[in-house]
């Protein structure tokens, strides 16, 4: 158990990590600014996923990480607002990236895994980044267009 505790911090550190820099990047917010922020994130998942292995119940880890969140920023929690305040300094958007990155290598590490899905996972894995490409193309598109700029 220490030892899955360790690898989901250090793997939850670096996404944290990259999340701090793209909302840096992308939304200006200094990074130690989003730190504290960040610190919660990451403490919130790591308890998430030891209530997880430790009771019997078979829910999956973000049951328990949503729950532990949203009891955190309740008004009658003490310091709810603190953490509320800290956390809104990350920005959801600076979170996918680092965690889409790190889910398509877990999928490219393990092929085997992936093949075992079949011929069907993969058409249907296909389709939803088509239509989820063309979707966000046909928004743009539209945005762009009503304001103007094409």
């Amino acid at each position: 158990m220490l030892k899955s505790i360790q690898e989901w911090t250090f793997v939850l550190t670096i996404i944290g990590i990259i999340a701090i820099l793209g909302n840096w990047v992308g939304y200006h917010v200094m990074p130690l600014t989003a730190a504290p922020g960040m610190i919660i994130i990451i403490l919130v998942c790591v308890a998430g996923l030891v209530i997880q292995k430790v009771l019997p119940l078979n829910l999956p880890a973000i049951v328990y990480i949503s729950v532990i969140g949203m009891v955190l920023s309740l008004p009658v929690t003490p310091g709810s607002g603190y953490l509320i305040k800290w956390t809104e300094e990350v920005n959801l958007l600076a979170l996918t990236t680092p965690i889409l990155a790190y889910a398509g290598i877990a999928v490219g590490r393990s092929w085997a895994d992936f093949a075992k899905l079949g011929w069907r996972s993969i058409v249907v894995g296909t389709c939803v980044l088509l239509g989820t490409f063309l979707g966000s193309a046909i928004i743009a598109e539209i945005v762009l267009r009503i304001q103007g700029v094409i």
